[in-house]
């Protein structure tokens, strides 16, 4: 691999061990074995290379969960088993998310590194929608990525922080799916199918 290469692998592994805020440049040059005035050369900046090494492991772990995935797109079936998916790696998304919520907290600290990475929702919006729609992302379109793919976006984040939070109570795929089946229910005035009533023990 050549620097440029060298820099986004170490990059990334700094994401994954410290995050945005505690990595800084010297960081990345050890863990890539490069140099300071490489980082500038290739990237511009440490944020533009942190950005980048971050949408480069979402992509990743996109292709981690896409693997083996069931169902027809937009069907249940697929919301299930991509929630499953996203689930079933959450230690090793675990990191990558924490990394994303300092950002995002440090609201305006890190104005910089946070333009980076709102310029690229957009890319994990039509990343989203291509998992639980089925669509192509060449054919996804910007209303399409401005809604379903901000739909999708904000179910997952909301799982992220909820398992960040408390893994015990975080919704399984198996809740998410049912909870997805009553809101599409309601949302077309629909009866919503009732869940089996808990067997109670007797007193006696």
């Amino acid at each position: 691999m050549g620097h440029r290469e060298d820099l986004l692998e170490g990059a990334k592994k700094c994401l994954v061990e410290k995050g945005f805020v505690r990595t800084t440049a010297r960081d990345v040059v050890k863990a890539s074995g490069a140099n300071l005035a490489s980082i500038g050369y290739h990237y511009g900046s440490k944020d533009a290379l942190l950005t980048e090494a971050f949408i480069a492991l979402m992509q990743e772990l996109g292709a981690v969960f896409q693997d083996g995935v069931e169902g027809e797109g937009g069907s249940l079936e697929r919301f299930r088993a991509v929630w499953d998916g996203f689930l079933a790696h959450r230690d090793d998304a675990g990191p990558v998310w924490a990394a994303s919520l300092e950002v995002a907290l440090a609201r305006d600290r890190m104005p910089d590194l946070r333009a980076l990475l709102a310029a690229s929702q957009a890319e994990g919006r039509r990343g989203l929608i291509a998992m639980l729609a089925g669509t192509p992302e060449e054919e996804i379109t910007e209303r399409e990525e401005r809604t379903l793919g901000a739909f999708y976006q904000a179910l997952l984040n909301g799982l992220m922080i909820q398992w960040l939070f408390d893994p015990k109570s975080a919704a399984s795929a198996e809740e998410l799916t049912e909870g997805m089946r009553a809101a599409a229910a309601a949302a077309m005035g629909r009866p919503q199918p009732q869940s089996a009533p808990e067997r109670v023990a007797d007193p006696q």
